[in-house]
């Protein structure tokens, strides 16, 4: 039987396939949306599949009914063909009522992206947690001409070559600013365990950490559904990386103790994910997360057993060539499981030298 939703130009994905893959449940299959149209997965919840120029290829957001209006649930990239799909989504489909909410999961440009610009179209709040807020207009005014000289010292002792310093060091600075539209000089906080009342739904704020430093999941305790930003992805990991604005941090620790947090909400949960499809099996795929992490721990600790570089530590972590665009995230990525490894014990860093060595404890 056919249901009937309040909108234009949207309509139900198809029944349920019972689509199974590495025991996780794809209620909907590997189907996915067009991009840039509307398709609802629950009543009043409209899956939009924005395209992101770049391999990661689309990020879902998410169009909640708030019963006289919409609520948005994070925005795509400040980018030309995501602001053409919102032209057309507000001037057609939504059109009808007015956008109420704008949410945002977390402050990477491809959610955070165009929250400035839909705030100013439609008049809407920016909602999201202080850290990343705060984290993303931090970001957005650090610009300059060249890399502030303590940040190009930062990836010298890592290991990078001589040549990609000086090509790091040759460029401008600021790529953040320009993915995302200028901000709202202020914004509504949320925080872990407030409760977002959207179209007669009860949406439960679930911080995660790691991947950002206070990531907003939303849960709907009733239903059973979450949508989880980038918190849990079905089939890719998210990056958990160490920055020069924090270099001794612990973000692995702080992701890990995040997964078993998680593994209090309900096993059921329907998930609404930033990439990849919607999915059922959080714990399952909780539990993917930590033995991955964990697996590379144990073998980068093994690899220690000569002193290493960060940027030596890339063939065992990774096991294939990293690109040229991918060696910053790669080289947050080595720190962040050799700062794990570092801050229980189970390696030690040598700083005698140009270039920081980690070696077994």
């Amino acid at each position: 039987m056919s249901k009937s939703f309040p909108i234009a130009d949207a309509s139900l994905v198809p029944p349920e396939t019972g689509t199974e893959r590495r025991g996780l449940l794809y209620p909907l299959g590997r189907w996915t949306p067009e991009k840039g149209t509307l398709h609802a997965v629950a009543p009043g919840i409209y899956w939009l599949r924005m395209p992101l120029p770049f391999s990661l290829d689309h990020i879902n957001l998410w169009v909640l009914d708030d019963g006289d209006g919409w609520a948005l649930v994070d925005t795509g990239l400040n980018a030309p063909e995501c602001k053409s799909v919102w032209e057309d989504l507000l001037a057609g489909p939504l059109a009808a009522k007015p956008v109420t909410r704008i949410i945002v999961t977390h402050y990477h440009p491809d959610h955070l992206g165009l929250a400035g610009w839909l705030s100013e179209q439609t008049g809407a709040p920016l909602i999201m947690t202080r850290t990343e807020y705060l984290m993303a207009r931090m970001l957005t005014l650090d610009i300059a001409d060249a890399p502030p000289q303590p940040v190009t010292a930062f990836y010298a002792r890592t290991g990078w070559p001589s040549a990609r310093i000086e090509e790091f060091a040759a460029q401008k600075w600021g790529r953040f600013a320009k993915a995302v539209y200028k901000l709202p000089p202020g914004f509504q906080r949320i925080a872990d365990g407030d409760v977002l009342k959207i179209g007669g739904r009860d949406w439960r704020i679930v911080v995660g950490k790691g991947h950002t430093p206070e990531h907003a999941c939303l849960v709907c305790d009733d239903d059973r559904l979450m949508i989880s930003g980038d918190q849990v992805l079905p089939r890719i990991t998210s990056n958990v990386s160490v920055y020069p604005t924090e270099a001794g941090a612990d973000p692995l620790g702080d992701w890990l103790e995040s997964i078993d947090r998680l593994r209090s909400l309900d096993p059921d949960m329907f998930v609404l994910p930033a990439h990849n499809e919607p999915f059922k099996g959080l714990h399952t795929r909780l539990d993917q997360l930590a033995a991955d992490h964990h697996g590379k721990l144990d073998a980068l600790q093994t690899f220690l057993s000569t002193p290493r570089s960060a940027f030596q530590c890339f063939e065992i972590l990774f096991r294939r060539k990293i690109m040229r665009d991918e060696i910053m995230s790669a080289t947050g990525e080595a720190l962040a499981h050799l700062h794990y490894l570092e801050h229980r014990g189970r390696a030690r860093r040598d700083t005698s030298g140009t270039v920081d060595l980690f070696s077994a404890g």
